[in-house]
Parts: C-alpha cells; structure tokens; sequence
C-alpha cells in the first residue's frame, strides 16, 4: 500500500519555507510588528499588587541589545501609566540616561521612549517604572474574587494569551521575541505568591514578604504568569522524583485536586518519553482560580484553570467531569513541549499549538485510562464539532492570517481546536505511530527555546517519512471545509470515487466548486476488516478493494472515521450498510456513529431527504455505546428543533423519539451498578435526559420524586444522574422544582454544582421562570465566565429564544464591557443567534450588529446568521414531509 500512494504524489510543491517566510512577513505590513532595533535578553521584573485597592506598582529591568543604533526604544504598553524610563550601559545604573519623551498609544498599544542621543550598540539595561490596575476583564494582571467565611477577597491573577503580558509589564509582547525573566513579588505575608518557576529567596518586612523566584528558560512573554493569593496544595513527585507536581485548590478542598494530581503525575513522564525530551523546569503546579475566561491557560510551569477543569469532588463530581479535567490536565501539560519549548512565530500559526495539544491530550487520556475508550469521544467532541462548523461558507482556513492583536481572539475557535486536531489525527493515522513520533521528536529537538511556521513542521515529516507531506497537509490547512466523498459501486471490488466540496445547506456550485483536496481513502469491508488505502488527488478516481467478490457485500469508506470528509454512498451500498448495522456486523462504534452522522448532515444540505435519514435510525435498535447514542441525540434534536417554530407541531416527534431510546433506557435502568464502565455511567443520564424529553410519564415522574428525595436528604441522587434529573424536573416542573435547584445552587460550595444547576434553569417551559434566570445571569451571584452558559441554556430552548435574543440586545453594551474583546463574547452573540430559522430574523441579526459591531465576535455573528439560513431552508425545504413521517409513525405503530 501506502508508499505506492505516495510516489505517485507529485513532489512539485517543495517551494522552500524561506520563500513563504518572506511572502507571509511581508503581507503583514499594514499591522507593524515592534522593531528588531532593541531586544530583550532578560526582564527583572518587581511587582507589588495592591489587594485592597485593586492596583499594582513595577519595576522592570531589562537587560537589551542594542542591534542598531536608534533614539526610540518602542514596546508593548496597555493600561499602564509609565512614570520613568532609564537607559544605562552597566548594571548599577551610573550614568544612567533618562528618556527624554514618552509616549503611549493606547489603540496600538505601544509605549514610544525617545531618547536625546542614540543608544550605543550592544548589551545595555533599560529599566521602567510604572503603575497599573488589577483589572476586572479576565486579562492581564486582574482580579479574581473568592470567599472566606462571609467575606469576599480578591486574588491577583494572570492570563497574558494572547497578547495581555503588555498589560503587567512594558515588554516586546509577541511570540517570537524570546526572553528570560527573573521575577520578584512583593505580597502580603499571609498570602501565597506562585510564578513560573521555584522561590530561590524569601524576606519578610513587617506585614509584606519579598519573593524572588528562579530565572525561567528563554521563552515568550504570553507564558510569564504570576498569582496570589489563599491557597492551599496537594504535592507529588514523578516516579523519578525529578519533578515537583502540585495542585493548588482553594483553601480546604485539596481532597478535590487528588484526581488531577494523579493525572498529573503521570502524564508528565509519558510525555518525556512520546517527546524524547525531559521536561525542562523543577516543577509543575497546577492551580485553581475562581474567575477564569478559558478552561486553562499552559503558562510554563504555573497552569492555571478554572475550577470546574480541574477540581474533581470524589461524592459529586460526574464521570464526564472526570474525564474533562483529564483531558484539560493533557492538553495544558503536552503544551509544556508544544507551544512553550517550541513556540508558533506569529499567532497565524497558533493551530500548530492548539491543534496538536487538542489531538495528544486523548492519546495521554487513552493511556492513563484504557478503559474509557475515550477515542471514540474524540469524534463527537472535536471531529463532527469541525465538520458542522467547516461546512459553513463563513468557516475559515486552519492557518489564518492575523495582523491586529484584537483579530487574535477570533481564532481561539472550534476550526483551530478541533479541525487542528482532527487532521493532525487523519497524517498520524496516515504515516503510522513511529514515523509520526520520530518527526515530532525531530522538530522538537531542532526548534527548542525557539519558534516555527507550520512548513517546519511539515519540513520535519517530510524528512522522516520521505513523503510530501506537506503537498498534502497544505490542502488541508490552506483552503477552508472539506469534501465530501461520493461512492458508488462499479462491479464487486470496484468502485467509483468523486470529491466535492461539503456546503451545510446546498451543493457546491461556481467557485465554491473548485476546492480539490488530496484525499487519504480507506476502506474496509464485509469480507475484510483490515483497511485498504488510496489517495484520491483528482475530482474522480476508482477505488479497488479486491477482498470483495461478491455481489452485495458492505463496503465502509473511512473506517474508524480517521479522514476528514464526508460520504456519500449510493443507495444500493447505503442499503447494504444498513444490512451490516442490523445484524451488529460493523463492529466498530466510530463507525456507526459517522454513517448516521453523514447521513443528518447530507440531509441538511439537501443531497439525501430528512425522512430517508429519520428511517434509517431503525437498523440501531441494539445500539449500546455511549458516543454513537450521543451524536444520534443531537443530531434527532437538531431535526426537532425545525419542528418547535409551530405549536402546531408539539409533541409530534414524542413518539418515535420514546421509542428510539425505551430499550436502551431498560438496559441501563437508573441505578449504576459496581464495576461498571465509563460509557455505561455517561450512557445512563444521556438518555434518561432524552427519554424525558420525549415526554415518557414514568421518567418524568422518576426524576421528580429523585429530585424531592435528594433535595430532603443531600446524598441520594449519584453526580452523573443530577444534569438529566434537574433537566426533566424543569422541563416539566414549575417554580417548585426552580426553587428547590435553586436553594441547591445557593448551598453548594462546589463549582461544577453550582454551574450544572445554571445550565438546567433554561430547561423551564415558563416565560417567568426563564427571564429570572436570565437576570441572574448578571447578578454577582453568577461568575463572569459562566453567565454566558447560563444565557445560551435559555436560548437553546423553544421557549426562551426570543427572551434569550431581547436580553442580548437589551444589555449589548453590559456585555461588551464584561467580556471586552475576549471569546466568551462571541460564544454568546453567536448562540443568541443560531436558534432561529427565519430570513427575517437572519436580517434582524445583520442590522443590529450593524448598529453594535463587536469586532471579536463578526465571525461568530456571521457563522450564526448562516445557521439561521440553513435552517430556514431546510425549513421551507423537508419541513411537511417530516411532519408527516412522524404523523404517520405515531398512527401506524
């Protein structure tokens, strides 16, 4: 197989990396990177927060070279206020200079320090004074709220990704300007003070102590991180008692960063070995912080989290909570090699960061936890999550050009995560495990404390493999979406291959026709499980599996769904799958799960009829995996929901969809039994919650009396169970069932307590109920990062749409303020939007964003506009026939 394919790849595109380096600086003119003039070597840095008044003094030192010889030292300044600024040629700063002029741009954010005469070449010191905010944006140095007792107190936290380091310290705030930093904190004795590496040295002065902490390897400024505040810490070595591991959890709950340490501990040697580089600081902490934007932040050697990512409550933590923080955990830990020893040079290749981390974060999971299968979940939670989002025509390449900071937090998006790692999944799957390790072990080793473009990643592969890989990686991170993979069977054994471009709601035509990928196609089949291989590279080709020889065999394209495309079979084979799917001979979950999922999603953009689709679901009736009965919910509610625009159509659906998962339900009942698996224990609520939803009485009236037990004795109802229970309970309760959650959220002192109750208040059917959780979304009793999840919970249900969208629009500039530029705006504006599937509301959308532009979230706004019209056309399009397929499935059973 596979090296015939490559040979007959054509190796016309080895155009030199150096050529695209030029082409790719030079298109970036119009945004100005700071000059090369002055660098950094090494910032001394003294900061001194102020906790009460929320503010901070510092002092930078930073020892330059001085490249050229020039007056005007410019770098990265926001919201400080720069009191003096000093150039001196020694140390001790005698005969130090002072600037003469400084100046601060505050929309480039750039400090300008004018000099009278030119500085002279060569190793210098330059040193600012200055003041800044402990700011409440969840960026920067800012402040995160905590309670001890009754009272409330403020740490001081950092998140400077993707470009906020500016915001702590005057400093050359971009990936590629490498230094190393000796950090010195001066914080309140009783508190705990944490930066990237170990304290060398500790000085108490009456009420104040004076930290000064380790110098860090050479790295990029968006990874220097610092807090304090009241902690306490659970601490392990790795087996080789090289590295100090610790979790920091708030004080009294170190029983809850037990799971994540041992994660941790793990994980860590594991990736030395996958790398085959040493992990390259003394330590590793891990810490919880109250108000954070994302789920975690990879600062070298201080990961910071939010407390739902890594705190695990041995009690009331669920099984998916478990396996989010393992996940998080190898995510923010593989970073520690990919993205901190090797760094993207500009923030266009982000995608090699988050890509990768997205797709190695399930390889370590897999190896701490074989028994989760947790492959399979990768399918649904990044693979199909890239699909629906690529198929969009305002879907992005993987590789996006970015000039102005503010365009960066657009990026941090479902293509940079999930496609990033999903054809990162397709080369590994390509090339095999050990070439594909050695390639990794090659780049790491020959870019270490420095910085790349993709094509070096690429350059590495090529090297070890001796395939042009990058002729074949630059189809799929250069052009945006995906093909879609035609199949049809010319004689048994043979077949006919045909890409085109995959669009959500129509078939490609004109210029959005011309895509053409470099496609690897496997395959496997009835007669033969192991997986043929070709690489379509034309529009068309032919496909032979000679293991088939007869008439009728199933045949499966992209097995283990490894590529990344859709298919699309004839109805002959589609029939013969449907043969294989019933009599349980396709084996293999994934590949269940993407027949199904294909199929919804050709449904969609009119190349197979909803009603074919909804008939196909009848060869699962024995479907027992989790992964496979997840996707076949979401994507039966997503058909469900066309039907909620007419109240006419209520309930129509309840009878299929009750029947769908009835027998599943029986398997699993609502007890967990001992020793039994993950799936099994995330299958459960899964469908209990659709059982419910479909309107069966027992399970409504199971979870109601669960959830009046659990509310009178606070242990019965088991943490995986509680999401589909408070979920039914609101959905066919009232406000005795709100109150009783609600004095559920208002008692617990857990944070993925508090925020599972958020998520179900926009399950009520009543108006009243769902403006109340609207409100409260912004009253302090809601944490900044999650009062978006609280909104969009309302507006993903029928009746709270239109309230979720009038809240948007009523407290627009409150949100811009709260979430100033960051990507929770965008999740918000974007899921406000999406429910709706009229053109009217697509056009209310584009006016009023119009008159409110929000900058970090335009492509947001512009994916949820054309949900809205994909919706309405499948509307317009299959609406009555799939009315009346559920009519007649409910007369005729």
């Amino acid at each position: 197989g596979q090296d015939g394919v490559w040979e007959a790849l054509s190796l016309a595109s080895k155009a030199t990396a150096n050529k695209k380096r030029s082409i790719f600086l030079s298109r970036m003119a119009d945004f100005q990177r700071l000059p090369h003039t002055v660098l950094p070597v090494v910032y001394d840095l003294h900061i001194t927060p102020d906790l009460k008044e929320l503010t901070f003094q510092g002092f930078v030192k930073i020892t330059v070279d001085v490249k050229e010889e020039t007056k005007i030292v410019k770098v990265n300044a926001a919201e400080l206020a720069i009191q003096k600024v000093i150039f001196s040629t020694n140390e001790n700063d005698e005969g130090a200079v002072s600037a003469a002029s400084i100046e601060l741009n505050e929309k480039d954010e750039v400090a300008t320090v004018t000099f009278d005469t030119n500085l002279p070449l060569g190793k210098g010191f330059l040193s600012y004074t200055y003041t800044g905010i402990l700011n409440d944006q969840m960026k920067g140095f800012y402040r995160s709220k905590y309670v001890v007792g009754e009272e409330e107190r403020w740490a001081g936290v950092t998140q400077f990704e993707a470009t906020d380091a500016r915001r702590a310290l005057p400093s050359w705030d971009e990936p590629a300007i490498k230094a190393q930093f000796d950090v010195t904190l001066t914080v309140p004795k009783d508190r705990v003070a944490l930066s990237n590496m170990p304290v060398i040295k500790e000085e108490v002065n009456g009420e104040v102590k004076t930290l000064k902490f380790d110098r860090t390897p050479i790295m990029s400024t968006y990874l220097l991180a610092f807090v304090v505040g009241e902690f306490d810490y659970i601490e392990q070595y790795t087996a080789d008692g090289r590295i100090a591991v610790r979790v920091y959890t708030p004080l009294g709950k170190t029983d809850q960063g037990r799971f994540a340490l041992d994660v941790a501990v793990r994980t860590l040697p594991y990736y030395e070995q996958w790398f085959g580089i040493e992990y390259p600081l003394p330590k590793a902490d891990l810490i919880a912080i109250a108000d954070f934007s994302a789920g975690a932040m990879e600062n070298w050697g201080l990961i910071t989290y939010r407390e739902t990512a890594l705190l695990v409550d041995p009690n009331s933590s669920s099984t998916s909570t478990k396996q989010w923080v393992a996940l998080v955990v190898g995510h923010e830990l593989a970073h520690q090699w990919f993205g901190n020893l090797v760094t993207m040079e500009w923030w266009t290749h982000l995608w090699l960061n988050e890509g990768f981390a997205s797709w190695i974060e399930y390889l370590c999971v897999d190896y701490c936890f074989p028994e989760w299968n947790i492959w399979t979940q990768f399918i649904t939670q990044d693979a199909n999550n890239a699909l629906s989002l690529d198929a969009m025509k305002s879907s992005h390449p993987i590789e996006v050009e970015v000039k102005h900071p503010s365009e960066i937090d657009e990026i941090f998006d479902s293509i940079t995560y999930s496609k990033g790692s999903t054809v990162i999944r397709m080369l590994a799957g390509f090339l095999g495990e050990d070439v594909f390790k050695k390639a990794l072990n090659l780049y790491l080793n020959r870019h270490k404390f420095s910085n790349t473009f993709t094509e070096d990643l690429w350059a590495a592969f090529e090297e070890t493999s001796g395939k042009p890989v990058r002729e074949l990686m630059d189809t799929w991170t250069k052009q945006m979406g995906f093909p879609v993979i035609s199949v049809d069977e010319i004689e048994p054994g043979k077949y006919a291959i045909e890409q085109s471009r995959f669009l959500a709601n129509e078939v490609a035509s004109g210029a959005d026709a011309d895509f053409l990928w470099l496609v690897p196609v496997g395959a496997i089949s009835e007669a033969d499980s192991t997986e043929h291989f070709t690489v379509l590279k034309e529009r068309k080709g032919v496909f032979e599996i000679p293991s088939v020889t007869q008439e009728g065999q199933w045949v499966k394209i992209n097995p283990n769904q490894t590529g990344y495309y859709r298919v699309n079979y004839s109805a002959r084979l589609l029939q013969q799958l449907k043969r294989g799917l019933t009599s349980n001979a396709i084996k293999n979950a994934t590949d269940r799960l993407e027949l199904q999922n294909d199929l919804f999603a050709l449904a969609r953009a009119s190349i197979a009829s909803t009603t074919s689709v909804l008939d196909f679901l009848s060869a699962y009736p024995d479907e027992t995996d989790y992964t496979v009965w997840s996707d076949i919910a979401a994507n039966l509610s997503s058909v469900t929901h066309l039907l909620s625009f007419n109240p006419e159509n209520k309930g129509i659906a309840n009878k299929f969809g009750a029947d769908l998962f009835r027998k599943v339900v029986a398997s699993v009942g609502w007890e967990a039994t001992p020793g039994e698996s993950a799936q099994t224990s995330l299958l459960r609520p899964l469908v209990i919650r659709q059982l419910g939803k479909f309107g069966d009485a027992t399970i409504i009236a199971e979870a109601k009396a669960r959830l009046a037990q659990f509310a009178a004795d606070k242990v019965s109802l088991a943490a995986d169970l509680r999401a589909a229970v408070y979920g039914i309970a609101l959905q066919y309760g009232g406000k005795e069932e709100y109150e009783t959650i609600f004095k559920i959220f208002e008692e617990t002192d857990l944070q993925e307590e508090k925020v599972r109750c958020l998520r179900s208040f926009g399950a009520s059917a009543d108006p009243e109920l769902l403006q109340k959780t609207l409100e409260l979304a912004l009253t302090p009793k809601v944490r900044s990062q999650d009062a978006v999840f609280v909104i969009l919970s309302v507006a993903s249900n029928p009746a709270g749409r239109q309230l979720a969208w009038d809240f948007f629009k009523a407290n627009v500039n409150v949100f811009i303020e709260k979430y100033n530029g960051g990507f929770l705006l965008g999740r918000l504006a974007k899921g406000v939007v999406d429910g709706f599937a009229s053109e009217e509301k697509a056009l209310e959308a584009i006016q009023f964003f119009e008159q409110n532009p929000i900058a970090s979230a335009k492509r947001a706004v512009d994916q949820a506009i054309e949900t809205v019209r994909t919706n309405a056309k499948w509307i317009e399009r299959d609406l009555a026939s799939i009315v009346s397929w559920f009519q007649q499935y409910s007369s005729s059973q």
